[in-house]
């Protein structure tokens, strides 16, 4: 098989170690400055703002550059409210008896529950879906490779692009999520990954006190 067309690294750029620092704590200032949040104002969001950001979500690294990801962004009233009331179905499941008793603490702090009105609020809901397998142009499946890792990756950017934008996001997964492909119309090679819910956080939101991680809790360098 012919190698893959080559071309230069045009976009790369060096900086001077100064600057390169400077760089790092800037972009660590803003995305520590990131948080989850759980109410929503209904004001618009510009739909060019959320095209941009999924385009920055499809530049993410990913197995053989398959791509193994799809992005489906709910802003119709109807739609969102179907997918409330399914989600909040299965979470008073979880709630009331699936969940271990050690994850129901690990959640206590956070004061979450089954209720989830940002499902309806947010102007945004956008539906993240892996694809375990493409269809080619011939119609035959294509093995994608590194399907969660992938589809994570390209998520994460996606959070920071919406952040970096000036909007607020939540991660939420409603267990199990299988009503989504259905809802939305997915073809069956592909499974709800995460539903994301973007929008500007309300008036008087607050978020809960936490704190992250110190860095050698987190890495440990070799040599």
């Amino acid at each position: 098989m012919p190698a893959q067309n080559r071309i230069p690294l045009d976009s790369y750029h060096e900086y001077p170690p100064a600057e390169m620092q400077q760089r790092a704590d800037d972009f660590y200032a803003e995305l520590r400055g990131r948080r989850s949040v759980r109410d929503f104002s209904d004001r618009p969001v510009p739909r060019g703002v959320i095209e941009t950001c999924l385009r920055t979500a499809g530049t993410a690294p990913n197995g053989a550059n398959l791509q193994p990801w799809h992005f489906v962004v709910v802003a119709d009233p109807a739609v969102k409210q179907r997918i409330r009331e399914a989600a909040e179905a299965e979470e008073r499941e979880f709630y009331s008896g699936r969940a271990p008793q050690d994850w129901l603490d690990a959640l206590a702090p956070l004061g979450t529950d089954a209720d989830k009105p940002f499902l309806e609020t947010a102007p945004y809901l956008i539906a993240i879906f892996a694809q375990s397998y493409g269809i080619g142009p011939n119609g035959k499946k294509v093995k994608h490779y590194y399907v969660t890792e992938s589809v994570g990756i390209a998520t994460g950017f996606l959070i920071a692009a919406l952040h970096h934008a000036g909007l607020a996001t939540l991660t939420h997964t409603p267990s199990p999520m299988g009503f989504l492909g259905k809802m939305l119309g997915r073809p069956e090679h592909e499974r709800p990954f995460l539903l994301l819910v973007v929008g500007y956080p309300a008036d008087g939101a607050t978020v809960p006190a936490i704190t992250k991680k110190a860095p050698d809790e987190i890495a440990t360098f070799v040599g």
